[in-house]
């Protein structure tokens, strides 16, 4: 892509991809650590608790005693697999309990690796991210894969993931944005793209409140489940730019001041000018070919929002969500985060301090409490 278009999509602050971001460096994102069954990543992804989840059913299926029946375990929800966990069929509890701690047992050894690789080295907390955390089955995952790892003296806390993880991968897009959006405006625009689902939605800075985003928050956002409907690459994208076109109508009803910012989560490695390198290869048509560029295919649909030229930062999606943990980590330097889904996502930050103007926890001897504390009282989001 030439220079001239490059500046056209970003903010002149960062580049897409960036390694140096407002709040915080990236150390590493997307690592694709292997062994010799493959991929490590695929130990511990939802599809991997499904398995793990059949195999405890399978001796039961063979003496006609599944608790299940003959429901698929793929099937089965998370809704149904946590009301189950505390209900009184004591079999089938056991059963997901089984499960739960053979997952984390392979949670555990996956983590371990990361925790050895110089990128992720001094590590002090990881944030648990993705669809799997959104329930009790995976927070228990979580919590018994931080007491093996305690166990065996690596000093690293383990939590949940503060918002409902559909709103992190797009609160997270504010800490993309330059700082002279906080001062001007009071919203952004944020894509979430995964592998089945596009996400859109408008989110409100909270910047008055607090001014380190920790109010931040997901007014209104449209899910579009692209894998059932097969679309071609550029139909993808003309959805994606009506969504955003609706949401910018809707901001200006709604009397919000919205930035001429949109901050985007993309599966893969995010080049310096918008192009995919890798990983997107679950997204609909060839995003990895070096005649696509999504930020300036959506520049051509949206150029220009309210009176001002649209900017573009775009970002791999496991770093955008954990960007969203950014406000209640500044009481440690280094952490990573871990999104479960169809894969595992992963991404490591270093602090880089500055004065939030609001920095409660950054000198707090008790960060993780707090942490903990703002899960148990925000783990579902604030969705709308």
């Amino acid at each position: 892509m030439a220079t001239d278009e490059l500046v056209k999509t970003t903010t002149g602050i960062a580049h897409h991809g960036s390694e140096r971001l407002p709040s915080v460096d990236i150390d590493s994102f997307n690592i694709e650590l292997k062994d010799e069954d493959g991929f490590l990543g695929d130990r511990a992804s939802k599809g991997a608790f499904r398995e793990i989840l059949d195999r405890w059913r399978k001796p039961l299926r063979k003496t006609g005693e599944d608790p299940f029946g003959k429901e698929p375990s793929e099937n089965i929800s998370k809704k149904t697999l946590d009301s189950i966990l505390v209900s009184d069929d004591v079999e089938a509890s056991a059963v997901v309990h089984s499960a739960i701690e053979d997952f984390a047992q392979e949670l555990a050894h996956v983590t371990r690796r990361f925790l050895k690789t110089k990128a992720w080295a001094k590590t002090e907390r990881i944030v648990v991210g993705g669809g799997f955390r959104d329930s009790r089955l995976g927070e228990l995952a979580i919590a018994r894969t931080e007491i093996i790892l305690k166990s065996e003296d690596f000093k690293i806390d383990m939590i949940p993931i503060r918002h409902h993880p559909d709103d992190a991968g797009l609160i997270g897009a504010l800490h993309l944005a330059p700082s002279w959006i906080f001062e001007a405006y009071d919203s952004i625009l944020a894509v979430d793209i995964g592998g089945t689902n596009i996400r859109c939605g408008l989110v409100e800075t909270g910047w008055k409140k607090a001014n380190d985003l920790s109010k931040a928050k997901v007014v209104t956002s449209e899910l579009w489940r692209h894998a059932d409907d097969e679309p071609t690459r550029e139909g993808a994208v003309k959805r994606l730019t009506k969504m955003l076109k609706g949401l910018i109508t809707e901001a200006e009803k709604e009397g919000f001041k919205l930035a001429p910012f949109i901050g985007i989560a993309c599966p893969g490695v995010i080049k310096e000018d918008g192009s995919i390198e890798k990983g997107a290869q679950n997204l609909p048509g060839n995003w990895e070919s070096s005649k696509f560029n999504l930020p300036a295919s959506l520049i051509e649909g949206i150029p220009v929002i309210g009176e001002h030229d649209t900017a573009i930062l775009m970002h791999n999606d496991g770093v955008v969500q954990g960007l969203s943990e950014v406000p209640f980590m500044q009481d440690i330097e280094r952490w990573g985060v871990l999104t479960i889904g169809t894969g595992l996502g992963n991404a490591r930050f270093t602090n880089r301090h500055r004065d939030s103007g609001n920095g409660k926890d950054r000198d707090s001897a008790d960060g993780k409490k707090k942490a903990k504390e703002n899960n148990k009282d925000n783990g579902k989001g604030e969705k709308k």
